[in-house]
């Protein structure tokens, strides 16, 4: 990929960032996008990036990796950056150069491989989508999440969650998610999920100290709610654990479908924020198995398919559903904040942000 294209993903990166309320994260992208030279191995490998940098998350990368310094209080001056105290662009340029050379060794295992943002705030999006499918089919659910990176959405029956006043999951719970609801709450609909169970590629043991922080590391310092959302759910990670395997996306999902499932149990295949990140084959039979277990669905054995994923035109998440054996097509819910801080209910008005994407940004199942 060519330097050019490097520099315009980071700049597709910060107007993400500006968008959801992100300035110092978009500030960074910036200053990477038009100041970046190519002193250092850091800064020679991004501008020489082989793959597709959009698609490979590659800005989230590298910030993920300069975040999880300032976390450890490894660099007083990136600190100020990433506070806002240091906010002048040739300022933040030098300080971002100093860093990348100064701390190569650790932010080169960063490049390495995607970010592991693990929202737990996302399953409140879900949740509106898994609403749809007992509307439709009955309130027992079993779901199965691809990309479940550490698992904190495998927690998505053990959350309380709030959409606008309605309620939904055991009032005891230790974190309650209340995003911003824009509309009318959604009726309450009888809701029993009876196991959840997903897999990762790559999972991340949020039991590990390293792992969680790197975990921490990809939350955007704006948020620093988002920075408590997640300690503690991980620390329910912790306590009671989550049934998730490492597979590739494909191989769990067609043996899960393969196995016996329960009368008056909605199967749900689940993901959020995953679709992009998938390759090109793997997504394809992922479609495969999807499109062949919905013929086979029965008003007894119910299957659907929820996602939150990246939509092109409207510059935010949707929340899709479809169904089976009355498959009516994809249907969107929902659209949200990418971190669920906030979620409308029904499909976005259109019109896009009038800024060109690459084809892999669009997130079609």
């Amino acid at each position: 990929m060519s330097e050019a294209a490097v520099r315009e993903a980071f700049r597709i990166q910060a107007f993400y960032c500006a968008r959801m309320d992100a300035p110092i994260y978009a500030r960074l992208c910036e200053a990477i996008a038009d100041r970046l030279g190519r002193d250092g191995e850091v800064a020679r490998r991004v501008l020489d990036w082989r793959g597709e940098p959009t698609r490979d998350a590659l800005p989230l990368r590298l910030i993920g990796g300069l975040h999880a310094l300032v976390l450890d209080r490894a660099d007083d001056t990136l600190a100020a950056v990433f506070s806002g105290a240091v906010s002048e662009p040739d300022a933040v340029a030098g300080v971002l150069a100093a860093a990348l050379e100064r701390h190569a060794a650790r932010l080169l295992p960063y490049l390495d491989g995607p970010p592991q943002t693990n929202e737990p705030g996302r399953a409140a999006a879900l949740m509106v989508g898994l609403l749809a499918v007992a509307r439709r089919l009955g309130p027992r659910l079993e779901t199965l999440e691809i990309g479940a990176s550490a698992g904190l959405n495998l927690l998505i029956d053990r959350y309380r969650i709030d959409l606008g006043g309605t309620m939904i999951g055991p009032p005891g719970a230790p974190l309650t998610l209340r995003p911003t609801w824009r509309g009318e709450p959604p009726a309450p609909v009888a809701l029993a999920i009876v196991a959840t169970r997903g897999c990762d590629v790559a999972p991340l043991d949020a039991r590990d100290p390293a792992q969680a922080r790197r975990l921490e590391s990809y939350v955007w310092p704006e948020a620093p709610e988002r920075l408590e959302r997640l300690r503690a759910a991980v620390a329910m990670v912790r306590a009671h654990g989550v049934a998730l395997d490492r597979a590739d996306a494909a191989d769990w999902l067609e043996a899960r479908l393969a196995e016996p499932q329960a009368d008056g149990v909605t199967r749900v295949l689940l993901h959020s924020v995953v679709w992009q990140y998938l390759p090109g084959a793997t997504a394809d039979r992922v479609r495969a198995a999807m499109a062949a277990a919905g013929p086979r669905a029965t008003r007894e054995r119910p299957l659907a398919w929820v996602m939150m994923e990246p939509d092109r035109a409207s510059a935010r998440q949707l929340v899709r559903v479809r169904t089976w054996p009355d498959d009516r097509g994809w249907e969107t819910v929902a659209s949200a904040h990418a971190h669920a801080a906030w979620i409308a209910p029904g499909a976005p008005a259109e019109g896009g942000p009038g800024i060109t994407l690459p084809e892999a940004a669009v997130s079609e199942p």
